[in-house]
Order: structure tokens, then C-alpha cells, then sequence
């Protein structure tokens, strides 16, 4: 009767732990389901994609002396591409990040760099 039960015993057992490794491989395949689920939809929503009729302008640097007068507010008017700054302040903390700048005072005879804009492509 011993070798009945034990017999019986190991049989439960193994019967038990094929249960528990299907169990745990089919936790791990949706485990890697509902992570590449999400990965897509969360990266999959964030491309930009541009109108076919929308210009595509190219991101350049100039490199400028600042002439008597001259206000980084004026070269943000004129070269603060509308489509890529929010408005002139912002175009004005870029300059003075790039070239380092304490304030946006600049002076006459000072060499300064500027971003700006432009639909050509140069190579």
C-alpha cells in the first residue's frame, strides 16, 4: 500500500509541476505581449508626419558682428522662424545658450551666432 501512495504521490507531483511551468510559460508570453502592445502604442502615436503641402525648412547658424543698435529682440524678428518658436523670448534663450551669453545684451563689434531657417537644402 506504501508503493501505491508514493507512486500516486509522485505522479500528483509531476502532474502538478507540468501545471505550474505551462502556467508560468504562458505569464511570460503575455508578459511580452502586453509589453511590445504598449511599446507600440505608446511610440507608435508619437511620430509627426508633415503635410504634403507644408514648406520644409532646414535649420542653419550664422555667424554675425553685432552692429551699433542691434538688439537680439530685432534678429529674433528677423530671423525667429514663427513655426519653430513659440515667440521671441524663446528664440532670444536660444542665443544667449549658444553663445554663452550672461544677458541678452549684446554690443557693437561682438561676434554672435544665430539659428535660422531656411527651405533651401545646403550640403
Amino acid at each position: 500500500m506504501n508503493a501505491r501512495t508514493s507512486e500516486r504521490r509522485i505522479r500528483n507531483n509531476r502532474i502538478r509541476r507540468q501545471r505550474e511551468l505551462r502556467r508560468h510559460i504562458i505569464m511570460g508570453v503575455l508578459a511580452i505581449v502586453l509589453v511590445v502592445s504598449f511599446s507600440l502604442a505608446f511610440f507608435g502615436f508619437g511620430t509627426k508626419a508633415q503635410n504634403s503641402d507644408e514648406e520644409i525648412l532646414y535649420k542653419y547658424y550664422k555667424s554675425i558682428v553685432v552692429e551699433e543698435g542691434d538688439t537680439l529682440w530685432e534678429y529674433a524678428g528677423l530671423y525667429g522662424e514663427e513655426n519653430h518658436y513659440s515667440n521671441r523670448q524663446e528664440y532670444i534663450d536660444e542665443v544667449v545658450n549658444m553663445n554663452a551669453l550672461k544677458d541678452e545684451n549684446i554690443t557693437a563689434g561682438q561676434h554672435i551666432i544665430l539659428p535660422y531657417y531656411s527651405p533651401e537644402f545646403n550640403s
